[in-house]
């Protein structure tokens, strides 16, 4: 059979079953499988992706329910002929969600959507549209120049502002760069630090994938460090330095992404000592963090190498993409670098518009409103699935479920979804070479 089409899966981001999918869809489109051609049979395709059985059953489910594939007992799985969609086709191809498309609540209310947090409006929504309208009237940075350093400075005080009580150690103004979300503050952490050749970054062994897709960008090898309750492995991080060009480790020691474990303040300085040993930068990612500080960042424990990451999707709203980095004092003109250098700056009606947002009171309060009631529904959760092994914290807005013995999480998350309930399985924040839990 032409398998050609298959390496066409090792350049796709997103869930290994989504990206198997795709290949399969393009190569139909394509004329590489035609109507009635048989696919591989499971563990045949799966040998040959180096890849589990569970995903490629699961890629052939999502294709037959949408009427690409059609299964014959006892015969196979086929390309199916072209028709029209129907009505519940339509429906499960309305909830599938990607990177850069998700169906909103208003969109979809049938839909229970917890693939992400979706935060409540608790009277966000109403501070931001009045502050959107003084911003409009009075821009105070004007609207017919470029963004500049000292235009940005009110906005870098509001954010300090917004940032008091959590655990920086020394920080004034001008070590913190804004940037569109904290996805894109990672980008310019990374971007800020790397310069060999071939540059190494380590991750948790199940972390944000974010992570991986900034490092893709710049063309960085991720490794993955085995982690226990505590977060990631001290010893396991100084054996990877010794054989590999390690300059980042990208972490969330406060709640981890997607377990929720908190990493103790000891095992932060053990990172710390190896960090120091193997000189090595280290990426704080606090965005999940909704309550108080439990440890000091690493950037107080390691302030010439410690950075951190924030933003204010997960406490006010994803829509804004205002997010922070505050860099090590020794690399704060290097990454102011590489905002000025790769987009200028914010738009500077956005970057007024943070500055109102951020010193503004009712801003905090909403934010601890928001917390309020994912804590809410966080014990709605643990109330259903209190009895299976759980981890949760009323302070983080999201669980995470061990299946019973006898589930596999493809399995799940098709059945949760075939009851459109949105969930998101371990495969999707392990690297492709990883086996998810």
């Amino acid at each position: 059979m032409n398998t050609i089409w298959l390496s066409s899966i090792e350049n796709r981001e997103g869930p290994k079953y989504k990206a198997l999918a795709e290949a399969i869809r393009h190569a139909i489109r394509d004329k590489a499988l035609i109507v009635g051609q048989k696919l591989p049979p499971v563990r045949d395709l799966a040998w040959d992706l180096k890849i589990t059985p569970g995903t490629v059953a699961r890629a052939y489910t999502l294709l037959t329910d949408e009427g690409t594939l059609e299964a014959a007992v006892g015969r196979g799985t086929f390309v199916a002929p072209a028709k029209a969609k129907t009505e519940s086709v339509v429906a499960a191809d309305h909830i599938t969600d990607n990177v850069t498309h998700s169906d909103t609540a208003e969109e979809r209310p049938d839909v229970v959507r917890l693939t992400s947090p979706q935060l409540p409006d608790v009277g966000q929504r109403a501070l931001i549209q009045r502050l959107m309208g003084q911003v409009a009237a009075n821009p105070r940075s004007g609207v017919m120049h470029y963004p500049n350093r000292t235009k940005f400075q009110p906005a870098r005080e509001a954010t300090l502002h917004w940032l008091q009580g959590t655990p920086l150690g020394a920080i004034d103004e001008q070590d913190i760069v804004l940037s569109h979300g904290g996805q894109n503050g990672v980008s310019l952490a990374l971007q800020s630090i790397l310069s060999v050749p071939t540059p190494v970054i380590l991750v948790e062994e199940l972390s944000y994938s974010g992570f991986r897709r900034a490092a893709a960008l710049l063309r960085a090898e991720v490794i993955a460090v085995p982690m226990d309750a505590h977060g990631m492995n001290p010893e396991a991080i100084a054996a990877i330095a010794k054989s590999h060009d390690v300059q980042a480790i990208c972490t969330s020691p406060e709640v981890h992404n997607p377990t929720g474990l908190f990493t103790p303040v000891e095992r932060r300085e053990e990172i710390v000592e190896v960090a120091r040993a193997h000189d090595i930068q280290i990426i704080e990612d606090d965005c999940y963090r909704m309550g108080a500080s439990r440890a000091p960042s690493y950037r107080m424990l390691a302030p010439e190498r410690g950075w951190y990451v924030s933003s204010i999707s997960k406490t006010l709203t994803p829509a804004l993409r205002i997010g922070f980095v505050v860099a090590p004092k020794p690399s704060v003109p290097a990454l102011r670098r590489s905002a000025e250098h790769g987009f200028f700056g914010l738009a500077t009606p956005l970057a007024d518009l943070a500055e109102r947002l951020l010193a503004d009171p009712q801003a905090a309060e909403y934010a601890t409103k928001v917390n309020e009631v994912f804590g809410k529904y966080v014990q709605t959760c643990v109330n259903a699935l209190g009895c299976y092994d759980l981890t949760w914290n009323e302070d983080v807005p999201f669980v995470w479920l061990k299946l019973p013995e006898g589930w596999r999480a493809s399995a799940f998350c098709q059945a949760a979804e075939s009851e459109k309930v949105q969930i998101r399985p371990a495969e999707d924040f392990a690297g492709r070479e990883a086996r998810a839990p």
